[in-house]
């Protein structure tokens, strides 16, 4: 992160890019200016406080002078210090500055990969409509108007909504806005199809001949693709496991998408693993590198496999889908199901019910058919 003596000078003739970047200042620690893509320059100071990072909008750097935003940034600086809360400044409640703090607080909640992702989000579909919006005048109108301008782009609709609700939530617990307030509580999602996909029996078993087809030439990639559907494992999961996660016939994922979970291995998954060289600390080592296999990698034999099968449409995900699928025909209940798959919600576990469904309506034809032969 660039660090130079910040002046006026400097600071206009700083330049936007496509997303925006910080410059810190060189004299006073966690004071700089963000330059965001519209052109406009935040002047900020981020701290810390009993391990809470704080980021606060000291002005605006066409509105404020540099000489006196350092100035209100050290006497900031001192009452952080000294633990005593200072008001608010109208900028700080600006949606966007209340985004930003909440993004910096959440950036030891989520992942790195969910962070950029819902960073994207707010720059792509939140700032164009909430900036320069007092984060408390912010209602459930506003909050609907804006959801029905993304009906062209429902998943994008869909997946910045929770972005929203938890600014708004965050909102509420710094004082922002009256408790209980969210204006995103009680809008409904867009109706989109289903992107589950469960293999029957048949397609199951024309995978495992090509699987066995290709094994001799990619050994890695097959096993990794049988881990897959044995375990119910996201593929980031598998690709990325150590051998040190491997013992006693479990997996113990340190790092999954909802947190540390323990995998129970059938036989059949264990023998995989057992069969396969320990030349590295990785399950899956790359050849060059210090690290795992990557998913690139293993995207190009699946591409061919799935070809070769006659499964044009299905993901490495469905895998996932159809692991659980099995356990619910086997007669799991959607708890244990939820476990299995590390939900850390089982009511994302209830999308399989409608594979139940399916199983429903299968039996009733046939008790029909038999009924209309007798």
């Amino acid at each position: 992160m660039a660090r130079t003596i910040l002046t006026d000078a400097r600071v206009k003739a700083l330049r936007p890019r496509k997303t925006a970047y910080d410059v810190r200042d060189a004299k006073l620690r966690g004071f700089g200016v963000r330059i965001l893509p519209t052109g406009r320059k935040r002047l900020f100071l981020q701290s810390q406080r009993h391990g809470e990072r704080i980021w606060k909008i000291i002005g605006d750097a066409d509105n404020t002078g540099i000489a006196e935003a350092r100035a209100h940034a050290t006497e900031t600086l001192a009452a952080i210090r000294k633990d005593e809360s200072a008001p608010a400044r109208p900028e700080e409640m600006l949606f966007e500055a209340v985004a930003e703090t909440v993004f910096d607080r959440y950036a030891h909640v989520w992942k790195a990969g969910t962070l950029n992702v819902n960073r994207c989000y707010l720059r792509n579909q939140l700032l164009p409509y909430f900036a320069e919006r007092g984060i408390a005048d912010i209602d459930g109108r506003d909050v609907r108007n804006w959801f029905a301008s993304l009906r062209a782009t429902p998943v994008a609709a869909d997946r910045s909504m929770p972005v929203l609700s938890v600014i708004m939530r965050e909102a509420e617990a710094m004082g922002l806005r009256p408790e209980g307030s969210n204006p995103c509580t009680g809008i409904r999602r867009y109706r989109r199809k289903g992107r589950e996909r469960f293999l029957s029996d048949e397609e199951i078993r024309r995978l495992s001949d090509r699987l066995t087809a290709n094994e001799a030439r990619y050994p890695q990639q097959v096993a990794i693709v049988r881990l897959l559907l044995l375990t119910g494992c996201r593929r980031s999961e598998i690709l990325t496991l150590r051998w040190s996660d491997y013992r006693e016939g479990h997996l113990f994922l340190r790092d999954g998408k909802t947190g540390p979970r323990t995998v129970w291995l059938s036989r059949p998954a264990r023998d995989i693993l057992d069969m396969l060289g320990r030349k590295s600390g990785w399950v899956f080592p790359a050849p060059r590198t210090d690290g795992p296999r990557n998913k690139v990698w293993l995207d190009k034999f699946w591409y061919r496999v799935r070809a070769e099968a006659g499964l044009g449409d299905v993901r490495l995900h469905d895998l996932r889908h159809t692991h659980a699928s099995f356990a619910l025909r086997r007669g799991e209940t959607v708890l244990a199901i939820a476990r299995l798959l590390g939900h850390r919600n089982p009511q994302t576990t209830l999308k399989y019910t409608h594979a139940a469904d399916a199983m429903v309506h299968e039996a009733a034809e046939i008790v029909s058919a038999v009924l209309e032969r007798n």
